[in-house]
């Protein structure tokens, strides 16, 4: 009798507490462990889940409903991203349900990076020497004037 007392007063102290929420019942979402490397090694992996490190590394994300990315970066490479599925198996009365995500490891091989860019040159024809042009024969000269054409033969008949 004194139990149901007791039980009786606990739930009624709880009805009126206006700060009781049911999301303390709620199972907190599972995390998955992930595996992140890169090709070549040391590079920083971030999650579009928030948890990073650098590789060779694993972290722990929280499983989220939908798939998540990497991210790979590393001085003097190209950045990489590599899309990451979460696959959840629902469990039954043998066997819990499970979160497993694909791939594990991610790995993403960096590329180097090229040179800077150089400001991009216009394309121009080399410029054709030209003959210096011949100075015009003084009036009076006995020379004749190179530009002018010799006058053509007169023709005999």
């Amino acid at each position: 009798m004194r139990r149901v007392i007791v039980i009786a007063m606990a739930g009624a102290s709880l009805a009126g507490c206006s700060s009781l929420s049911l999301d303390a019942f709620k199972p907190t979402p599972p995390t998955v462990q992930v595996q992140l490397e890169s090709v070549p090694p040391g590079a920083d992996a971030l999650t579009s889940l928030g948890p990073g490190c650098k590789t060779p590394c694993s972290v722990a994300v929280p499983a989220p409903e939908a798939g998540f990315s990497v991210t790979y970066t590393l001085n003097k490479f190209q950045p990489a991203t590599v899309p990451v599925q979460v696959i959840r198996s629902p469990g039954d009365f043998s066997s819990p349900a499970s979160t497993t995500v694909d791939p594990n490891p991610v790995i993403a091989e960096l590329q180097p990076a090229g040179p800077p860019p150089r400001a991009a040159r216009k394309m121009l024809k080399p410029k054709q020497p030209t003959a210096p042009k011949a100075a015009a024969a003084p009036a009076g000269s006995p020379f004749p004037d190179p530009a002018q054409a010799p006058p053509p033969p007169a023709a005999s008949r």
